[in-house]
């Protein structure tokens, strides 16, 4: 299995992991409709019997819903398994008591006396400031009921004072959480990836399947139609999905070639750009299954530099 490690902290993950926004959430995914709570068990067991043993959620995603189900997920295995969530920086919460109050509800809906790794969902400032907010953080690592601290959503300028206001108390930043995928390169512009690169702070790419659009699965010459708020979003229209062409045909060669699918292609892509950990969805075990294929071979150079060109307009 191949691995990465969080920053400078010593933990050790999978190169990829599992993002569990869809589990609990009814607006977005449908939750409830499409999908149930034996689908995502069944998702949760086969990635970590097939080594992807690194969770991450959040305490917004179906206010607290999801962290419920992982909690209750994991009181029914006997194996290691790598837990992440976030502190949502709610407007009235502002000192650093709603810190630890927002981490000890998370621990309880998780059954957890501590989490690995706990980020600032995004980075507002509102009443709390970022001084304030880094020293809550720093404090839980020294009590014990945080591992790593991250944050998600960060600039790259707001990731260098997030570093330097936790170096003050000896505590490294692991990770930027950022949406990050062939069709949203951005932070490949924007100074992000370089400044986590020179900080050594780990980027954990959340939407790393562009919401399915990367799977193949959604182009003109289909006609399977996205579910949930997926619907209005531009870029599954006709329109939007004209564009994405291209790019659905190099993933499908590219995947044909190397005897896998598309979604496993784009995730390799990530993981070949180094100092990346992609967390692709799953709601289901052939889905999750269907992740954990993304590891253990390797695009090669001319595949790598094609889809990059192809999805340059994303860049």
């Amino acid at each position: 299995m191949q691995t990465l490690t969080l920053g400078s902290t010593p933990i050790t993950v999978p190169a990829l992991g599992i993002g569990t926004w869809a589990w609990g959430d009814r607006f977005f995914w449908s939750y409830g409709n499409d999908y149930d709570d034996g689908q995502l068990r069944d998702a949760f067991k086969a990635a970590v019997q097939a080594g992807i043993n690194f969770f991450d959620t959040a305490e917004i995603y179906g206010f607290g819903e999801s962290e419920r189900l992982l909690g209750q997920f994991l009181q029914e295995i006997d194996q290691p398994v790598y837990i992440a969530t976030k502190y949502f920086p709610l407007p009235w919460r502002f000192n650093a008591g709603f810190v630890a109050d927002a981490l000890t509800a998370s621990l309880k809906r998780l059954q957890l006396p501590t989490v690995d790794l706990y980020q600032v969902h995004w980075p507002f400032d509102f009443f709390m400031g970022q001084p304030t907010l880094m020293d809550a953080l720093a404090d839980e690592v020294q009590q014990g009921r945080v591992k790593a601290v991250g944050v998600s959503n960060y600039s790259a300028e707001q990731l260098k004072q997030a570093q330097e206001l936790l170096a003050k108390r000896d505590v490294p930043l692991a990770v930027n959480q950022v949406q990050y995928s062939l069709l949203a390169r951005q932070i490949e512009q924007n100074g992000v990836m370089s400044t986590a690169r020179d900080l050594g702070i780990t980027i954990l790419a959340y939407s790393p399947l562009a919401q399915g659009l990367l799977t193949g699965k959604y182009a003109t010459d289909t006609d399977t139609k996205p579910l949930g708020a997926r619907r209005i979003d531009p870029r599954f229209s006709p329109k939007g999905l004209a564009k994405l062409d291209p790019v659905v045909a190099a993933l499908r060669d590219i995947a044909q070639s190397n005897d896998r699918t598309p979604a496993q292609v784009a995730l390799n892509w990530l993981v070949a750009q180094g100092n990346v950990v992609p967390i692709p969805g799953a709601k289901n075990a052939q889905q999750a299954q269907q992740n954990a294929g993304a590891l253990g071979w390797q695009l090669n150079e001319s595949d790598r530099q094609r889809l990059a060109e192809v999805t340059q307009d994303w860049a």
